[in-house]
């Protein structure tokens, strides 16, 4: 092992208790999202909330439960 790779951290040990992180695949698909404990999606940050609605068509304001049943089942996000 070089050095670099003996000082590679895990990205839940970079992680801060209070961070957020978004999970894209190498095809540049987002796979999911990393939620602190003890918030809710009713506080997502503002920049991931335009990253998620503008790069990968998700809707945060969409109130309707039908729509986003429909949304959660055409998109793979965890």
């Amino acid at each position: 092992m070089t050095d670099n790779e003996d000082e590679k951290e895990s990205l839940y040990d970079q992680l801060g208790e209070d961070d957020w992180a978004l999970i894209i695949g190498s095809d540049g698909n987002l796979k999911g999202m990393f939620i602190p404990e003890g918030k809710d999606e009713d506080m997502v940050p503002e920049s991931i909330v335009y990253i998620m609605e503008n790069y990968f068509d998700i809707d945060f304001d969409d109130d309707d439960e039908d729509d986003n049943n429909d949304l959660l089942t055409s998109k793979t996000v965890h």
